[in-house]
């Protein structure tokens, strides 16, 4: 069983290292900006008894997410964690400027290398989920929640993809790409065919339809109809032949071409661009497919969707039942940052900056098991 799972059945609070498995190096310092190691060591010969509380926020509105990932690596690498005390938020959590999300109080030369790493892991998961659940809201703003796919997989390094898929599901979005997205919180990828595929049968949509079909009987029938650039021809080539078995049909049209349809009816051009997977489009489809009596056939769009993109379509009533979302998704926009500002129980922090109590952090309880493996 999953460790989310089990959080979600409320066995346990956090995920734990049982699920980050982070690179042992962590330990030797490996990860951590020199300052902070030599820092330690000073301490740790001249200071060893000083206390410090440590203090992580960031200045937007934005989802939280990262602690519990924090938090496993302070209990995995700190030396003697059970002696630090800890308050956080939780993942998921909406938090406001300059809100505190996590403190460390302890022994400075126990975790103070770990700074950094903890900055870099709140920053990336949360500016993911944040972009993520802006995307899901504006996909949503027609009045009918409509999902959101994660395909992030080509627009970042593939070691990413398990955090930034656990950040994505943090911020609304259950159906990705890939099985490494899914790893800390779900089952497997989803997917059906990439333009890769109809090339195998030289631009023959139907032909790759029937051979994904045939390899994978129990999936729900999803077309790539734009390799032609003919989004209509091809929808209802595939709708003909499939009927009821065809769930949907996805568009993904380069934003440097105007679709044939267009070409074949000029005189709806010049109100708008033309290009890409672009509204007037969308609307076409969808009334050539009812036409036909493909009511059924659900329309999937991807290439280039960035939540303003979608408010967009959204605001048009555009008849999108999908949307297909990635790079925006993963653009690294929200940073943190990490102050000493107590020593001992007492106010010091460099200028301008203050302890900041707030009420809704909770207290991390250690269990010698969140040490993990």
């Amino acid at each position: 069983m999953k460790e989310i799972a089990r959080k979600l059945n409320g066995e346990i609070s956090r995920l734990t290292n049982k699920t980050f498995k982070f690179d042992k190096r962590v330990s030797e310092g490996w990860f951590s900006a020199v300052y902070f190691l030599k820092t330690r060591d000073i301490v740790a010969d001249q200071l060893p008894e000083h206390k410090v509380t440590m203090q992580f926020f960031q200045k937007d509105t934005a989802v939280l997410c990262g602690t519990d990932e924090a938090i496993a690596l302070i209990h995995t690498f700190a030396e003697n964690p059970e002696e630090l005390e800890i308050h956080s938020l939780k993942d998921g959590d909406k938090i406001s400027p300059y809100e505190t999300v996590l403190t460390i109080t302890g022994p400075y030369q126990l975790f103070g290398f770990l700074e950094g790493i903890i900055d870099g892991i709140l920053a990336r998961r949360t500016s993911v989920a944040t972009n993520v659940y802006n995307v899901v809201k504006a996909a949503r703003s027609s009045g009918r929640q409509k999902p959101i796919i994660f395909m992030g997989d080509r627009d970042d390094h593939f070691t990413q993809q398990s955090g930034d898929g656990y950040a994505a599901f943090i911020g609304g979005s259950t159906a990705q790409a890939t099985h490494a997205m899914n790893e800390w919180w779900g089952k497997e990828g989803m997917g059906t065919m990439p333009h890769a595929l109809i090339q195998m049968f030289k631009g023959d949509v139907v032909a790759a339809t029937k051979a994904y079909q045939k390899q994978f009987p129990n999936d729900q029938l999803m077309a790539l109809v734009d390799y032609n650039n003919d989004v209509i021809t091809d929808s209802l080539k595939v709708a003909r032949e499939f009927g009821d078995e065809l769930k949907g049909v996805r568009v993904d049209t380069s934003q440097n071409l105007v679709d044939k349809y267009f070409l074949r009816n000029q005189h709806l051009m010049g109100t708008f661009d033309p290009r890409g997977v672009n509204p007037e489009l969308i609307f076409a489809l969808r009334r050539s497919l009812d036409k036909e009596g493909y009511r059924h056939v659900k329309i999937v769009v991807s290439g280039g969707f960035t939540k303003e993109r979608i408010r967009a379509f959204e605001e048009k009533k555009v008849p999108v039942d999908m949307y297909g979302v990635g790079g925006s998704l993963l653009k690294i926009g929200i940073g943190f940052t990490g102050d000493n500002v107590l020593i001992n129980g007492e106010p010091e922090a460099k200028e301008g900056r203050r302890y900041k109590v707030n009420p809704r952090l909770e207290y991390v309880q250690f269990h010698k098991e969140d040490e993990g493996e």
